[in-house]
C-alpha cells in the first residue's frame, strides 16, 4: 500500500445496518449498510471527492475519517452535509463542470448517484479530467438486473399480465429516478472511452433484498410523513422499536456480496496511465 494511502473507515461492520435505520426509512438504510459495508477493506488515496454527496450522512456513517470535499448540485442537501461534518469542504457543483485543476485528486466515489445523471458520459469524462493517473474511481449503481427483479412485475408477468408488468417496470424506474440500469458491458465500454479500466466489479442485493426494496417504498410512507412535518424520518430511533425489521432486514445485510443476479453493482477503477 501507498503511504498517502489510508483506510477512512470506522466501526463495527455488524452495526451498519442498525445505524442506517435508525435515521432512514428502511429500505434505504438496508442498501446504505450494504454499501458502507463494501468500503471497508478499500484503501483510499487523497484527496478524495465524493461527487454526489447529497446531504453527508451515507459518508458520516461510511467513513470515520472526513472526506475532502463533498460536492452536490442541490441547495437543501448540501446545507445538512456540511452541518454532518462529513467533509472537509462541501460546496455545490455540478459532475460536469467539476471547478478543480486537472489531476487533483487521488480518488473520486459517487455512491447511488450516477443512475440519476441523465448526460453521463460528460460526467465520467470530468471526473477523468480531475483525477490523478492511476487513481480510484469507486462507485455503485442498479444494474440491469433491477427491472427484473421486482416482485410485482415479476408477479403479474406470471399470471400473463406482461403489459402491465412492464407498465410497473417502468413506473418503478421513474419513481426511482434511474436514467440508467447498465449492464458491466456497457459500463466497462463506457469507463474504456474516458481513460479507466475495471479493477474490481461485482454485483449485490439479491432478488429478495430487491422485493425487501421495492415493498419499502410503499411501507415507508409514513416515514415520509414523519420527515415533511418533523424533519426526521424516524420518529422513535430505539431499538425496541426498530427490533422486529432490523431482525427481518439483518438476513439481506449478511448476504453473500457476489451475486449474479444481484439488482446493483459496485466497481473500482482506475484512470489509466497515458
Amino acid at each position: 500500500m501507498d503511504d498517502n494511502r489510508k483506510v477512512y473507515i470506522t466501526k463495527d461492520m455488524d452495526d451498519f445496518l442498525w445505524q442506517q435505520i435508525k435515521e432512514l426509512p428502511y429500505f434505504r438504510g438496508l442498501l446504505r449498510a450494504v454499501e458502507a459495508r463494501a468500503y471497508q477493506d478499500i484503501p483510499l488515496a487523497g484527496p478524495i471527492l465524493d461527487l454526489g454527496c447529497g446531504d453527508g450522512h451515507f459518508a458520516s456513517k461510511a467513513f470515520e475519517i472526513p472526506l475532502d470535499v463533498g460536492i452536490d448540485p442541490w441547495i437543501g442537501p448540501i446545507k445538512l452535509a456540511r452541518k454532518q461534518g462529513s467533509y472537509k469542504t462541501v460546496i455545490r457543483g455540478f459532475g460536469d463542470q467539476l471547478p478543480f485543476p486537472d489531476a487533483y485528486f487521488g480518488c473520486v466515489i459517487s455512491n447511488s448517484v450516477l443512475e440519476h445523471i441523465q448526460d453521463l458520459d460528460s460526467v465520467i469524462c470530468e471526473i477523468a479530467r480531475v483525477i490523478k493517473p492511476d487513481a480510484q474511481f469507486i462507485f455503485c449503481v442498479p444494474n440491469h438486473n433491477f427491472l427484473l427483479n421486482l416482485s410485482v412485475s415479476n408477479s403479474l408477468e406470471k399470471i400473463g399480465l406482461r403489459k402491465l408488468a412492464d407498465l410497473y417496470r417502468k413506473f418503478f424506474n421513474r419513481i426511482s429516478r434511474h436514467h440508467h440500469c447498465d449492464s458491466p458491458e456497457i459500463w466497462k465500454n463506457r469507463l474504456e472511452k474516458a481513460g479507466f479500466t475495471i479493477d474490481r466489479q461485482w454485483h449485490y442485493f439479491s432478488p429478495n433484498a430487491t422485493a425487501a426494496l421495492e415493498w419499502g417504498h410503499y411501507f415507508g410512507l409514513p416515514s415520509l410523513v414523519s420527515h415533511f412535518l418533523f424533519r426526521r424520518w424516524i420518529i422513535v430511533p430505539k431499538r425496541w422499536n426498530l427490533s422486529l425489521i432490523n431482525d427481518y432486514l439483518t438476513k439481506f445485510y449478511r448476504e453473500n456480496p457476489i451475486q449474479k443476479e444481484g439488482s446493483y453493482s459496485f466497481y473500482i477503477a482506475h484512470k489509466k496511465k497515458i
